[in-house]
Parts: C-alpha cells; sequence; structure tokens
C-alpha cells in the first residue's frame, strides 16, 4: 500500500487562476489559498502576476504565468517577449502553449525553433518552461511528436492541457508523455484534476504537478484521509479514468 501525505498532494498543486472573468478579489484569495495549503505554485494570467507578488512577497508559493495562451499562436518573438517579462515581474516558471497550428501542420522546425527560444530566454534566467500540448486537438503521433521537441529543446515538463479546449487531462495521455520523455523532465496535468481521488490517480502515473481549480477541496479531503489512514495511491488499470472524463462520457 504506496501511502502519500497531504504536503506531498499540496507539492503538486499549481492553483489555476487563469479564468478571465476572475477579479482581483479572487486572485488574492486564490492566493491565499495557496499560502493556507502551502501549495507549490500559483499559476496565474499575465496582468496578475505584480499583484500576486506583493501578497506572496515572503511565502514559498512559487509564481508561474502562462505564454503564448491559449492557442500557441503568438509569435516567437512575442513569446519571448512574455517570457522576460514574466520573469522580470517575480515569475520562476511559465507555461507556454505549443504552436498547434504549425503542429498539426506538420511543421515541426517552427515548433521547436519557437519553443527552444522560449526555453533559452527562460533559462537564462533559472525559469522553468512547462510546455502545453492542448492534446484534445492532437493524435497521439502528434503527442509523441511533441514530446521529442521537448525532450530536443530542453523543456522541464510536458503538460497537457490549458483547460479551455473540449478535453483536459486524460490516464491514457498522461501515461504516454511519462513513458516518451526522460527521466528528468517532469508531467504537469491540467484540465480535469477535480477531486482528490484524481490527484492520486494522476501521481500513481507519474505525473510531478497538476493545475487545480478546487483546491480547498482536495486539500480538505487529503487531511481527512491522512488522518484516517487511508491517503493511498490507487492501483491503475487500463480501464482508469478521470472523474471528468467520467463525467463528461456520461453527459452525453
Amino acid at each position: 500500500m504506496n501511502k502519500v501525505t497531504a504536503q506531498e498532494i499540496a507539492d503538486m498543486i499549481d492553483v489555476s487562476l487563469l479564468n478571465p472573468t476572475f477579479t482581483l478579489d479572487t486572485i488574492e484569495k486564490g492566493c491565499e489559498t495557496a499560502m493556507t495549503y502551502r501549495c507549490v505554485s500559483v499559476c496565474l494570467r499575465p496582468a496578475d502576476v505584480r499583484f500576486a507578488a506583493n501578497i506572496l512577497k515572503g511565502s514559498d508559493v512559487k509564481l508561474t504565468t502562462v505564454v503564448g495562451f491559449p492557442h500557441g499562436s503568438n509569435d516567437t518573438e512575442t513569446k519571448v517577449f512574455e517570457t522576460q517579462k514574466a520573469i522580470d515581474d517575480g515569475c520562476v516558471e511559465v507555461d507556454v502553449v505549443l504552436n498547434i497550428g504549425r503542429l498539426l501542420s506538420d511543421n515541426l522546425d517552427y515548433v521547436r525553433k519557437d519553443l527552444r527560444a522560449v526555453v533559452d530566454a527562460a533559462h537564462a534566467s533559472d525559469a522553468l518552461v512547462k510546455v502545453i500540448f492542448e492534446n484534445a486537438y492532437l493524435t497521439d503521433e502528434q503527442k509523441l511528436l511533441a514530446c521529442r521537441i521537448c525532450t530536443d529543446v530542453g523543456a522541464d515538463f510536458t503538460k497537457t492541457s490549458t483547460g479551455y479546449a473540449p478535453g483536459g487531462a486524460t490516464v491514457h495521455d498522461l501515461k504516454l508523455m511519462r513513458a516518451n520523455t526522460p527521466s528528468s523532465m517532469r508531467v504537469k496535468a491540467a484540465g480535469g484534476v477535480r477531486t482528490l481521488d484524481d490527484a492520486l490517480i494522476v501521481c500513481a502515473v507519474g505525473v510531478s504537478r497538476f493545475g487545480c481549480t478546487r483546491t480547498e477541496t482536495i486539500m480538505n479531503d487529503a487531511y481527512r484521509r491522512e488522518a484516517e489512514g487511508t491517503l493511498v495511491l490507487p492501483k491503475i488499470t487500463d480501464n482508469t479514468e478521470l472523474a471528468s472524463v467520467i463525467a463528461a462520457r456520461e453527459a452525453k
């Protein structure tokens, strides 16, 4: 029985604060939640980074923002500028969307050069880069190509989704991404990790981070199960799915 701790769950959480309707009060509350539960990071809209930096000052919660969000179609120069601006504003991680249209066009050299420019800019300031694939639009073959490109350019993470496409993280995709990238490169699940059971599933398949919009619910459940001695990793089978995937199928 593979037991985990509530803090190990918190160490995987990037609190997601990307909804376009979020007010500054919502951003402040999200940052306070991240500090309360000692989550690893908050992932913010670019315009909110400086605001959040003041709230998080003195805490261990990292600042993360998005680049080329949500379609990845910004010019490379714009992505590099976004990356450098984010770092200047206090970010230590950036989540960049690969150019989805160019990947679908099989223009792999463009995708590779685009991501390499962002990775080089971030690494020059010791910032980490998570590359968002947006798997809902890709075939397995294209996901494998994206994994290969991320390996080539030295990205720090692969990431499943923006959370704004028709689908998010699936166990199938997470296993594929984990199996086809170096062990030094981590995997982030995004879009659909809505319960503690979901969090435990993605942890069991080798995920290091997940985007989270339900931090309080997940962490309170984690504390309860930890106290009960029932906070354990599940056994993963070919039929294992996230709650959000099951719910979407049942809604059809």
